[in-house]
This record gives C-alpha cells, structure tokens and sequence, in this order.
C-alpha cells in the first residue's frame, strides 16, 4: 500500500465528515462548534482504524455484521431529532438550533467513522503503514470537516433554509448510505 493509496482511502473516509460537517455548518456558526467538529472527527477517523487494526481478523468479521445497522440507528436517531425540532420548535419565536454537545458530537463522530474501523483491517498484512495511514486519515477528515463546515455556514446563511430538516435528511442519508455500502 503505497502513499496515494492511503491518501485515496482517507479521501474516501472523510466524505461522511464532510456531508454531516456542512449540514451541521448550516445551522451552529460559533466558533467552538467550527472546532470542535472537525477535531473530534479526525480524531476519531485516526483512531478506527487503529483499533481495527489492533482486532483479531475473526473479532472483526462479527462486528462486520452489525456495526453499519449500529451507524444506521444512531444518525437516523440523531437526523430524525434534528428534523423533529426544526419542524416542532419548543418556542415558536426560538430561532437558535439545539446546541452542539460533547455528547452528541462524539456520537457523530463515531457513526462516522464505523467504516474506517473495518479499514484498519487492511493494514494487518501492512504493520508498518498503520501510523502513517492514521495520521492521513485523521488529518484528511480534519481538512475535510473544516470545509464541509465552512460550506455550510456559508449556504446556510444564503439560503436560510430549515436547517434542521436538511440537516437531519443528510444524517439519515449518510447512515443509509453505510448499510447500503456494506452489501455492495
């Protein structure tokens, strides 16, 4: 596995921090949330695949089975409160969007990267690679959050659309988008 192939993987890796990042970018523009977004999602798109790589091969073939219905389950959760609240605001003059909690972040960030969990699987028969291959991971979504939020805040505000709706579809998309991967 050479160096573009791990730039290509990580590329491939960010695309769902980049999808969920602009959508939340629609509707959170303060500065803590810019950062913390795509900081906890390189982070946890680095860590993945080394905790994939660190699984025994059989150990990960039994996640394999259930771990893209467990992403599934929690953007769609996640996605539909967030369709849910734009559509029934607790305050009918409430025009800020739910804040963005550690908790629910990190959820995010987990349903994320699932599938670089399983790509760590790929370094096994590469042991020397794996570092190399976190860092680009970690770092390419890092880039990749940061411009999806970017794009959001900037559509966000010219559009000035239901944040929330758009928001939660994308979610639910992504987690639809992780089954339907996972049998192709």
């Amino acid at each position: 596995m050479t160096l573009f192939d791990i730039i290509l993987l990580s590329i491939g890796l960010a695309m769902d921090c980049f999808a969920v990042s602009t959508a939340l970018g629609c509707s959170h523009r303060s500065i803590a949330t810019i950062w913390k977004v795509p900081v906890l999602f390189g982070l946890f798109q680095g860590l993945m695949p080394l905790i994939g790589f660190s699984l025994l091969i059989s150990f990960a073939e039994y996640l394999n089975a259930v771990i893209h219905w467990i992403a599934l389950a929690i953007l769609t959760c996640i996605g539909g409160k967030m369709i849910y609240e734009d559509i029934h605001p607790k305050d009918e003059e409430e025009t800020e969007p739910q804040q963005l909690t550690w908790k629910r972040i990190i959820l995010l960030a987990i349903a994320t990267s699932i599938d670089a969990l399983m790509t760590g699987s790929l370094f096994v028969i590469y042991p020397e690679k794996i570092v190399l291959a976190v860092l680009v991971i970690a770092l390419g979504s890092f880039l990749f959050s940061c411009l999806g939020f970017s794009l959001g805040i900037f559509f966000g505000k010219k559009a000035n659309l239901k944040s929330g709706i758009l928001g939660g579809i994308i979610l639910i998309g992504v987690g639809v988008k992780i089954v339907v991967e996972h049998y192709l």
